[in-house]
């Protein structure tokens, strides 16, 4: 583990040596003295990336990569064409009931002109990989992201096995992950990774029919976080490692249990967490029970099982740079052997400076409540974090030092020069065909992101005013009563709080059929009305008129409206909920 015995700030990275050099110049006898520092206890370190690493970063290269793809056999589910690779999403695989399709692949890395001498795969014939479909909601993307798989004894590239490519279909822009991480390499309290823009071609010889490579365009190449990534980055490969998929931090009693329980499933362990490093899962056992009792101060739980600069400026950077889909996944968490202390480690960032592209794409996101600190109010450990006055104090500071960092004139400067690779591309087939953006739309965006950091900064500071969201229940029917129910909201000036609910026949809330205003608790009823399709919308308000959105929201083609639950009355006593699951 890489630690410091202090936070510092952010420019700390950026400082030069020559005031040290000058100090060590003008050293008494008395001062060259060996002196000691008190030990420090394990659980106190700070966590610290290896900054050697990014050291020969070109920024703006681009990497060329063949793959080959040819059928395998049964045993390694291998045996499946490229076309079968390429049709199918993670939720067909989940209704299927089957593991992800891969294919037998030969990877080289080259230039334009070819697989290049000294590289992975130069020379060979045979498969020395195995290729499938990476990636949740973008594995239904036309252009797929794709997770490469370096077999043993058949070389690394960058001393990675694991290759990652992504092509950020669902944002315009092509490198917003890239400028995330490359952030991050000069921000001291957070972990970055290696990334690289990749321009891949590919031979499909599953089907004997292809005898030359096609062009698939740009796509960005993430360093994977596993047992070599770890090492890498100078963590402890024999600690835990988890990568959140979808976690609240509750403790799932009935599924995060030890591996050597009776009914350990990990199959479904791993709908929460996957498992990415030690599979002893006792220690997170025990943070959890803690985190989900409510007897412990949770200043206490802090102090004892995470690391407050980590935490704070985890969340800061994540609320500045407006990636809002990490309330719970999209980050790994990880803890050395020896400590009880968990890191939080940022994963998947194209989701960041978004709110410029959707707005010009009059797609509906990152509004209501996933702005600011509200956005983790629904995760068990950061609203009782958020709940302490010193976290909150330590996440300002953060913060503050963090929108000092993110300048318009740095990432300006990153992006002009991103921009350079990813737009060519976009340019030309096959991203041209894929494009969301035109050129004129991609020179608005590109101009408003450095912005961006300072439209987040106001609406944290707004969502410090503002009620918590809060869930709405399922409607009850009883008799000829339609009841409604909804969590009670939070303020942290403890100032009174009322709602107002709202039941109409259409989410825009046009056919409105109830209201109700000014309610003081956390319920309201009314006449059961006909037989339909209805939406059901709650807001809270203080004392100062700040207003807050439920959890909920009804998804459409334009995305989400926020704050409503819908459902459908049946026989006049049913009430059947809409679930709609990302």
């Amino acid at each position: 583990l890489v630690i410091s015995m202090c936070s510092g700030c952010v420019m700390d990275r950026e400082k030069s040596s020559e005031s040290q050099a000058g100090e060590t110049a003008n050293l008494t006898d008395e001062d060259t003295e060996i002196k000691k520092a008190a030990k420090q206890d394990i659980n106190e370190v700070h966590l610290r990336d290896k900054d050697t690493l990014y050291e020969n970063d070109d920024e703006t290269s681009v990497v060329t990569m063949y793959l080959t793809v040819s059928r395998g056999n049964v045993s390694e589910n291998t045996d499946h064409s490229w076309k079968e690779i390429n049709n199918y999403s993670v939720y067909d695989y989940d209704t299927m009931g089957v593991e992800r399709y891969q294919a037998a692949a030969l990877l080289q890395v080259g230039d334009e002109d070819g697989p290049q001498q000294g590289a992975v795969g130069y020379g060979e014939t045979a498969p020395n990989a195995t290729v499938q479909v990476r990636g949740q909601t973008s594995s239904e993307y036309a252009q797929k992201n794709y997770k490469i798989e370096l077999k043993k004894n058949k070389g690394t590239w960058r001393g990675q096995r694991t290759i990652n490519l992504n092509k950020h279909m669902g944002e315009g822009m092509r490198f917003r992950n890239k400028l995330a991480y490359d952030l991050m390499k000069k921000i001291p309290q957070m972990l970055s990774l290696r990334t690289q823009f990749v321009h891949l071609y590919v031979k499909d010889n599953t089907d004997g029919t292809s005898d030359s490579f096609a062009d698939y365009g740009l796509y960005t190449q993430v360093e994977q976080l596993n047992k070599t990534g770890m090492k890498a980055h100078g963590l402890d490969s024999n600690g835990q490692l988890y990568k959140i998929n979808s976690f609240e931090f509750y403790r799932y009693e009935d599924v995060i249990k030890k591996e050597d329980d009776a009914d350990y499933d990990q199959k479904k362990f791993e709908e929460y967490l996957e498992i990415k490093g030690n599979s002893d899962h006792s220690k997170l056992i025990e943070m959890l029970d803690t985190v989900n009792d409510y007897s412990i101060p949770i200043d206490e739980i802090l102090n004892q099982y995470f690391d407050m600069e980590n935490i704070t400026y985890w969340m800061a950077y994540q609320i500045l740079t407006g990636n809002v889909d990490t309330q719970n996944r999209n980050s790994y968490i990880y803890s050395p052997l020896n400590s009880d202390t968990w890191y939080f480690i940022s994963w998947d960032n194209d989701g960041s400076f978004m709110r410029t592209e959707y707005k010009i794409r009059q797609f509906s996101d990152q509004g209501g409540w996933e702005s600011g600190i509200s956005n983790y109010w629904g995760n068990v450990l950061f609203q009782r974090c958020l709940q302490s006055e010193d976290f909150r104090e330590e996440l300002d500071a953060a913060i503050q030092d963090l929108r000092s960092y993110l300048s318009v004139d740095r990432i300006s400067s990153m992006i002009e020069e991103y921009r350079t690779v990813t737009q060519k591309y976009l340019n030309q087939m096959p991203d041209q065909m894929y494009a969301p953006l035109t050129e004129a739309k991609y020179e608005t965006i590109a101009s408003a992101i450095p912005s961006e950091v300072e439209q987040n900064y106001e609406l944290y500071k707004e969502s410090l005013e503002k009620p918590m969201p809060f869930f709405i229940g399922k409607p009850v029917i009883e008799g000829n009563i339609l009841k409604f129910n909804w969590d009670a909201s939070y303020d942290f000036d403890a100032e009174t709080i009322t709602y107002t609910v709202e039941l109409a026949k259409d989410y825009k809330f046009n056919e409105i059929v109830f209201r109700k205003d000014n309610i003081q608790i956390p319920e309201a009823e009314t006449t059961v009305p006909a037989d339909g399709q209805y939406f059901v919308r709650v807001r809270a308000t203080n004392t100062s008129g700040q207003t807050q959105d439920a959890f909920d929201y009804y998804i459409t083609d334009a995305g989400k409206n926020y704050g409503m639950k819908c459902f459908y009355i049946t026989g006049g006593q049913n009430v059947e909920e809409d679930i709609y699951e990302e």
